[in-house]
């Protein structure tokens, strides 16, 4: 194997996919929403830019995060993943960290320059007053939240049980909405952070089916997760309502008026759009749902559990669908 193709092992481009299209996903949304700045809602050139570094950017911290994870979870991989890179000695350790700073630089330098109308030339975003930068900030969060998630000096909350899944749903559920948002509209209104708490929710419990397989490696290496806490079926049932619970807050957010501005509802794109996408996977999560509590013991027993490849598949047609409600 080249070195080229160690790091792209090393990034894992598989898992970069659902954030570069939760960031477009999210862009799109502002830009349909009744809270564009620009009150002619016209997509221009310099948007289209800003969304496609930002969502450029999204993909690298990913990498960037799984790298990091990788290095503090070397021996743990060495039983889980004994095919990954740092494991088989394609990179060095030395290597990995070298790729993970200069991707997390990479990843949260450039952002600095994605600012909302009205400021639309790269010298006015530049210096652009330190309050328009709201997506810089937002990954410097999810810069944090993943390094305290792997990290043993700053917590390493993946040995912690739920606060792992919380350290990995907020920058890649609630954030990772927000920040796609940040690039076209403020974020200070109820509808982004409403829609960031919907995927958030779901990751809480979605973060935890690779778990499962993980068993052997996890308890060598000290990681308290789920299953381990709680015994393969008492976690399979705990995680499976999140698979149905947050999509039934698609509905209920197209009837409930906006706190901030009652005159109009929580979520502000097309309503039978995102009442039919909100029942669609509502069902796909039930089927989920079953999946995980049928059998729970086969969770342990098999890497990519359907139950996984499901959970994937639908974050990123819940991206998709919230796009297109959006442009409806």
């Amino acid at each position: 194997m080249s070195k080229v193709q160690s790091y792209i092992k090393l990034a894992r481009p598989f898992t970069l996919m659902p954030p570069l299209l939760g960031i477009m996903s999210g862009a799109i949304c502002a830009f349909g929403s009744v809270h564009n700045p620009d009150p002619e809602h016209r997509l221009t050139i310099p948007v289209l830019m800003v969304v496609a570094l930002g969502s450029f950017c999204a993909a690298l911290l990913n990498a960037a995060s799984n790298s990091i994870n990788q290095i503090y979870d070397l021996e743990i991989d060495r039983l889980n993943k004994p095919d990954r890179p740092l494991v088989t000695g394609a990179l060095s350790i030395r290597e990995g960290w070298w790729f993970t700073v200069i991707a997390y630089a990479l990843a949260l330098i450039p952002t600095w320059l994605v600012v909302v109308y009205p400021y639309s030339g790269w010298g006015e975003r530049l210096f652009a007053p330190l309050k328009f930068h709201q997506t810089f900030f937002i990954y410097l969060a999810a810069v944090f939240f993943s390094s305290v998630y792997s990290v043993p000096a700053l917590g390493r909350t993946k040995a912690r049980g739920l606060l792992a899944n919380l350290t990995i749903a907020i920058p890649r559920g609630t954030l990772l909405k927000v920040a796609g948002w940040a690039m076209v509209a403020h974020i200070w209104h109820t509808e982004p952070w409403y829609i960031g708490l919907i995927f958030g929710i779901f990751v809480i419990g979605a973060s935890s089916t690779k778990d499962f397989a993980d068993i052997e490696g996890d308890l060598a290496g000290g990681c308290k997760t789920l299953p381990i806490l709680f015994g393969v079926k008492k976690a399979a049932w705990f995680i499976a309502p999140f698979f149905v619970l947050p999509w039934l807050l698609i509905p209920l957010g197209v009837l409930l008026a906006d706190p901030q501005d009652p005159s109009h509802p929580i979520l502000t794109g097309n309503p039978t759009v995102l009442t039919l996408l909100g029942l669609l996977l509502t069902a796909w999560g039930s089927y989920t749902f079953w999946l995980l509590v049928r059998d729970p013991d086969s969770l342990a027993k098999t890497e990519n559990h359907p139950s996984w490849t499901h959970m994937y598949l639908m974050v990123m047609a819940a991206q998709v669908g919230f796009a297109v409600a959006y442009l409806l």
